[in-house]
């Protein structure tokens, strides 16, 4: 039977720490790099601390722990990040306040570009490749004040939800640095919980958002389909998205990542200042479904539906309430679906596979997609573009009874960090290297806005976590919900990794 680790309350919830026993002796890491996002874009506009004090103890804090975990990757030098950040010690002096991450570090995942830095997405493919200009959601980070220090570690493009590449290796768990940290956004989680971010971005397509946020005790947010820009005139899969140690955190980097763009046709047209705001709101008589594994339908390990559903009672608190509930749709047909539209969206590197020189440098994963991609007919796309309409159709009917749906984050707990995918969940194989990961299929198919919120750990001091799922563009309620939950709970404040540890 899987168990909570309780929260210790020591007055000051960032200085509090639980299950000390599973600490080794480690010093005590600076206050300020402790601080949640916003409060730390407090004291540097009040200039409290200044942006090079700033920088300098998180550069200080990189150094100590990036290597045991290897979150941050393409690293930049300490004296021209020291240059920037005298720049906006100067800007706040003369009046000239950037946004509320005015001088924070931030590193970026690396399947996005930043001007100047390299562009690897963690394929040999692209090992020398240097971003010649900033995704639109970088440059929208950069106009609110951030210093960009570096890039965050992915799995060779983002294929898998283990963070491992021949070009820069393999992030861990700081909870476990023998287990993996999910992925693909394993460097972006790993960071935030060794606070070695303030905030992070990240991508989602499958759970890119979620599993790392479960695997390592933090808050992923996987915003609706257009929320933030994406060019184009088709709703693929991806999205770009925030991550962070609390909610508040996460809603104000989707804030400055989000908004309305000419290049965007299909994207929403909201103005996004509205996640800047307070997120109280009473949740008495909120309908909540549970999921679960579909009814036996998903594998999953012992002990994470348990610590999942150990939940319940949080969100009953809260003033919801909380029963397994079911779609009428069946799961298998969700992953055909979403299969085909997968493997079309692939279709973007077929000169990549087509060439045997690059096709050679190709994971199995990457190899895999692209063989059935392929062969995909017009035909094929069509069925599966109607498949979708049909899910959607079936998804927004259970929202009329229930106002959010609850379902784990992950099937299974962090693994070793030297096997490439879970090949086997509770003696149930899995025929490809991401079925272990249906779990967030079903949502990332329907565009709809999802929190990962960190739910518990298991007797091994192994963390796990929880979708909260909305309608399409109820990313706010999403939101005002998870914060109630976190709220009550307090998982990321209360249980840091062991590194952190004092005692």
């Amino acid at each position: 039977m899987a168990h909570a680790i309780e929260p210790v309350d020591e007055g000051d919830a960032t200085l509090a720490y639980a299950d000390p026993t599973a600490a080794g002796p480690s010093d005590a890491p600076s206050d300020l790099v402790m601080r949640d996002a916003l409060e730390l874009s407090g004291m540097i506009k009040r200039r409290e601390v200044s942006c090079v004090e700033t920088m300098t103890t998180y550069l200080d804090h990189i150094e100590l722990h990036n290597g045991t975990v290897n979150a941050i990757i393409a690293l930049r030098d300490r004296e021209e990040l020291l240059d920037e950040a005298k720049v906006r010690d100067r800007q706040l002096a003369d009046g000239h306040y950037l946004g509320w991450m005015h001088g924070f570090p931030h590193a970026v995942k690396d399947l996005s570009a930043v001007e100047g830095l390299p562009f690897t997405s963690g394929s040999p493919i692209f090992a020398d490749r240097v971003a010649e200009t900033d995704d639109l959601f970088v440059k929208r980070i950069k106009s609110a004040g951030a210093i960009i220090v570096g890039k965050t570690n992915t799995p060779e493009f983002g294929f898998g939800s283990q963070t491992y590449n021949p070009v820069w290796g393999t992030t861990v768990s700081p909870y476990d640095t023998s287990r993996t940290a999910g992925g693909s956004s394993g460097g972006a989680a790993a960071s935030l919980a060794l606070r070695m971010l303030p905030v992070a971005d990240g991508t989602d397509y499958m759970g890119s958002l979620r599993n790392p946020a479960a695997f390592n005790n933090v808050v992923g947010f996987r915003p609706s389909w257009g929320r933030i820009p994406e060019s184009g005139f088709i709703a693929q899969g991806a999205v770009s998205g925030p991550m962070g140690r609390s909610v508040a955190d996460v809603a104000h980097l989707l804030s400055t990542m989000a908004g309305p763009d000419a290049n965007a046709p299909l994207g929403i047209d909201e103005d996004p200042e509205i996640f800047t705001r307070s997120l109280e709101r009473n949740f008495r008589g909120a309908r909540i479904a549970w999921v679960g594994d579909w009814d036996g339908y998903l594998a999953t390990e012992p002990g994470v539906l348990d610590i999942c559903e150990s939940s319940f009672e949080t969100f009953r608190q809260i003033g919801c309430t909380v029963e397994s509930a079911l779609p009428d749709y069946k799961p298998e047909d969700i992953w055909q679906l979403f299969l085909k539209w997968r493997w079309w969206a692939q279709l973007g590197m077929v000169d990549l596979y087509d060439d045997p020189r690059t096709r050679a440098l190709m994971k199995p994963e990457m190899l895999w997609e692209m063989k059935n991609a392929v062969t995909l007919s017009a035909l094929d796309v069509t069925k599966a573009a109607e498949a979708r309409n049909s899910w959607q159709t079936a998804l927004t009917k259970m929202f009329e009874t229930y106002d959010f749906i609850l379902a784990p984050s992950a099937q299974v707990f962090p693994f070793d960090k030297d096997t490439h995918w879970p090949e086997s969940i509770a003696g149930r194989p899995m025929d490809t290297y991401h079925r272990w990961m249906e779990t967030v299929v079903p949502w990332t198919m329907t565009g709809v806005p999802v929190a990962a919120m960190p739910v518990g750990f298991d007797p091994r001091n192994l963390p796990m976590g929880v979708q909260i799922i909305g309608r399409h563009g109820a990313d706010r309620a999403v939101l005002q919900l998870a914060y109630a939950y976190e709220q009550a709970t307090q998982w990321v404040r209360s249980v840091l990794p062991p590194a952190l540890r004092t005692n």
